[in-house]
């Protein structure tokens, strides 16, 4: 079996669990910090989200314009070939010979009008697509104008908390690796499980007047002591934070 690393020390369970609350009482500060920030990063995300889409949905209707535009000038090239056409036919029946070779003509400079006809029709209902979706990017970046401004407002608030207590959560951040350093990787995860799915984010409870900090459910005697010994990790078994000794 390989040697253990000289750097590398043996914590007692004790150590460990005493290293879990004083864990535990760092990150409630920090928590008590963040408090002060309340729902603004959340505000602040939603902000953002919602104005990437909005500027989202202007691209996207952008790019339609560009492609009724697009449509629009193929149109109008098919009118004006369908112009010279009939003016080609129409220059045509000065010359034909026959009745048959007039109507076949005629024939051909009516298709054209119909051409023409639809194609005026299009662009109209291209104008009318492009005038709707112009009125749409307008009110969209109406909106994406005031959103920017209650973004804005709300961003300089939190930055505002954030410089403030910079310092102080570094500091405590600083403080909590150290307390991390007895406890392993097995354990903090557990930890970290607990704070996650608990209120306050308590996953390390004192006894208090013989029952849980964190439910209040009433704890034994004999397992109170095992609690005092420190020998084992002991969790309440109706809220599942772990318990220490004040």
């Amino acid at each position: 079996m390989a040697q253990k690393k000289t750097n590398e020390v043996d914590y007692s369970m004790q150590e460990k669990i005493m290293a879990l609350y004083e864990l535990q009482k760092i990150d409630s500060a920090i928590d008590e910090i963040n408090k002060v920030k309340g729902e603004l990063p959340l505000e602040v995300q939603d902000l953002e989200d919602e104005l990437a889409g909005l500027n989202t949905r202007i691209e996207n209707v952008n790019a339609e314009i560009e492609e009724l535009n697009s449509l629009t000038r193929q149109r109008k090239r098919e009118v004006d070939q369908a112009k010279i056409m009939i003016a080609n036919y129409k220059e045509q029946q000065n010359n034909v010979r026959n009745n048959r070779e007039y109507d076949a003509i005629t024939k051909e400079i009516e298709y054209q009008e119909l051409e023409i006809e639809l194609a005026e029709k299009r662009l109209k209902e291209h104008s009318a697509q492009i005038k709707t979706k112009k009125a749409l990017i307008d009110e969209t970046q109406a909106l994406v104008d005031e959103r920017n401004i209650d973004y804005k407002a709300k961003k300089a608030e939190l930055e505002s908390i954030e410089a403030e207590t910079a310092q102080q959560v570094a500091e405590l951040e600083a403080k909590a690796a150290k307390a991390k350093e007895p406890i392993d990787e097995r354990l903090l995860s557990a930890y970290n499980r607990i704070r996650s799915n608990v209120r306050n984010g308590l996953a390390v409870v004192t006894i208090t007047r013989d029952a849980c900090g964190g439910c209040f459910n009433r704890i034994p005697p004999q397992r109170q002591v095992d609690i005092r010994q420190g020998k084992k990790l002991i969790v309440c078994e109706y809220c599942g934070r772990v318990l220490v000794s004040e």
